[in-house]
This record gives structure tokens, C-alpha cells and sequence, in this order.
């Protein structure tokens, strides 16, 4: 597997502004800066997607992030905080390496997420979890 941008920030051969490392995860501002504050938190270990994550990896990935929404929280007090993580192309992942976006949020920041509901009846709801819950 060829290294990603973000292992190679693990790996130090790109400089990054590091807001936390531990073990297991790496948390660094995000270049694009999307509000003053976003920062991206990434396991060390490269990892494509969640779905690739063990349990252990992944509660060190969520405190990671917990962690990191507290410190932005307190140092830029944002209306908001949005955390997002994103898996494969179709599901908007644009560096295949498992992270999460820690992005603090302001009233018409201009961030915008498209999110068509679709309203299924109740029948087709539980019919979708029985599916899930058999897999």
C-alpha cells in the first residue's frame, strides 16, 4: 500500500502543525483550513476506512477527537462543532487513510452539507434495521 499524506506526516517526511500525538493517533491542523481551528485527527497506523478499524484503535481515534473538540471549543468558542468522517470515494473520503474532521462552526460560515431526506414508512425503517441487524 502506497503511503499517504498522512502517514507520511506520522512518518515526519511532511511537516504538519501538530495539535496532539499520542500511540495511537495524530491530530494536526487541516492545510485547507475550512474556519480558523479545523484540525484532523488520523490513527498512525494507516488505515483505509472505520470499516477497517479494530475496536481498540477505534475508541483511541473517538477520544482522540473528543479531546480535540474540547481544546478547539475552548480556544476559538465557536457557535458550533462539526465532526465528520468520511469513507471511500462515494462517501465524500478524499485521503484513503481513516481520520476525522474536528471543524469548529460559525453562523453563515458558508459550510453547507446537502441532506435529502427521504422519509420512509415505518414498515421499510424496521425492515432496514432487522437488516442490519442480521448482518
Amino acid at each position: 500500500m502506497e503511503p499517504t499524506v498522512f502517514t507520511r506526516i506520522v512518518r515526519g517526511e511532511i511537516p504538519a502543525a501538530k495539535v496532539y500525538e499520542d500511540e495511537h493517533t495524530i491530530a494536526f491542523m487541516d492545510a485547507g483550513q475550512v474556519n480558523p481551528g479545523h484540525v484532523i485527527v488520523a490513527t498512525k497506523k494507516q488505515v483505509e476506512t472505520i470499516l477497517d478499524l479494530d475496536d481498540a484503535l477505534a475508541a483511541a481515534l473517538f477520544a482522540t477527537a473528543v479531546r480535540v473538540a474540547r481544546a478547539v471549543d475552548a480556544a476559538f468558542k465557536p457557535e458550533g462543532i462539526t465532526v465528520l468522517q468520511a469513507n471511500k470515494p462515494a462517501g465524500w473520503q478524499t485521503v484513503p487513510h481513516v481520520h476525522l474532521h474536528v471543524l469548529p462552526r460559525h453562523a453563515n460560515d458558508g459550510v453547507g452539507l446537502t441532506w435529502p431526506r427521504k422519509n420512509p414508512p415505518l414498515e421499510e425503517l424496521r425492515a432496514l434495521a432487522a437488516k442490519i441487524r442480521v448482518a
